[in-house]
């Protein structure tokens, strides 16, 4: 199950609600949903790999992937949080393959530098989840005390690779964020597998947000109708006593904001990470994305500069992560630009 809804306002002025970054080319020539797709082909065909989008965005997605079966493509008809899109994927699939079948949950907006090593971690994950009759959580090794994750805390071990969950922590300040990385907690991914039948199991005994909606079985607008919007993680993981994580260090990163592309595309000497037709000089540690024109750096550094089609966004790293005031604050011929 791919996740690729939303619009990734973070992304502004690139990505737009016609053109989300799940369907932008931000880390290398292919748009991160292709990316997404391929890196999982090899564990998982097309035929049984379903992709959850706006209703807006089917047509973009489906010229994306034209050897996804129609009927894989599933249009959410509102927003309604992970936990409802999770079952809803959850009980297709245990339509298709029974309750036993194995399902596993992505995003279509990260970077991951190590497939193989990401895809070991999934068969493993599918492993646990099969013999413990649990919900999987991958957890990944932190690299650095980053606040704008949420954590993991491992409790005891179960068996050769999983741990119980002692806690999921929300999104830390920096102090916290390195006791947490010293105690040895994980990164929280929004990797998932489990199997179907256990996971609608722990839906209908702790997710009253959702659980109702199950009674509409196959009508897709009737169940969407009758949820209420609920985090997976809060809705269902932090109410369950099955949840199990396993390590994972693949060089995961979650393409959140454009100071993410510092550490997913190839810096040149000075650090600078480039899309497009880009000059610098005496500049360090920029991230820049040209489309259509030429952006020339002259000593400066940390800045964030995108241009496209006749708009020009410069900001710092530091502040790319909160754009959400700037845009609100924007005349709709700007803000609105497809």
């Amino acid at each position: 199950m791919i996740l690729a809804g939303g619009i990734g306002s973070r992304f502004w002025p690139l990505s737009t609600p016609q053109r989300p970054k799940q369907l932008l080319p931000l880390v290398g020539e292919a748009p991160l949903l292709s990316d997404t797709l391929e890196r999982l082909r090899p564990l998982v065909p097309p035929e049984r790999t379903l992709v959850l989008t706006n209703a807006s965005l089917v047509g973009p997605v489906a010229a994306l992937a034209p050897d996804l079966p129609p009927q894989n493509l599933v249009a959410e008809p509102k927003p309604a949080g992970t936990a409802a899109a999770l079952a809803w994927a959850a009980s297709e699939i245990e339509r298709r393959d029974g309750p036993d079948g194995i399902m596993t949950s992505v995003h279509a907006d990260w970077a991951i530098a190590e497939p193989e090593a990401f895809r070991r971690a999934l068969r493993t994950a599918a492993d646990v989840a099969e013999k413990e009759g649990a919900l999987v959580t991958v957890g990944i090794v932190p690299t650095r005390p980053d606040p704008g994750f949420g954590y993991i805390q491992r409790a005891e071990r179960v068996g050769e690779h999983a741990f119980r969950v002692a806690r999921f922590a929300e999104k830390p300040d920096r102090p916290t964020a390195e006791r947490m990385v010293r105690e040895g907690y994980l990164w929280n991914s929004g990797i998932f597998v489990w199997r179907v039948g256990d996971f609608l199991e722990e839906v209908r005994a702790h997710t009253p947000e959702v659980a109702p909606a199950l009674a509409a079985g196959a009508d897709r607008e009737r169940f969407f109708a009758g949820v209420r919007p609920v985090s997976v993680d809060v809705g269902v993981l932090e109410r369950s006593d099955r949840v199990l994580v396993i390590p994972g260090d693949f060089g995961w990163d979650d393409v959140g904001t454009w100071a993410a592309l510092r550490r997913v595309r190839t810096p040149d000497a000075s650090g600078n990470a480039a899309s497009g037709t880009v000059y610098a000089l005496e500049a360090t540690g920029n991230v820049v994305h040209a489309e259509g024109n030429a952006v020339i750096l002259y000593g400066v550094s940390d800045l964030v500069v995108v241009a496209r089609d006749g708009l020009t966004l410069v900001t710092t790293v530091d502040r790319c992560a909160d754009l959400k005031s700037l845009i609100e604050s924007l005349p709709p011929e700007l803000r609105e630009r497809p």
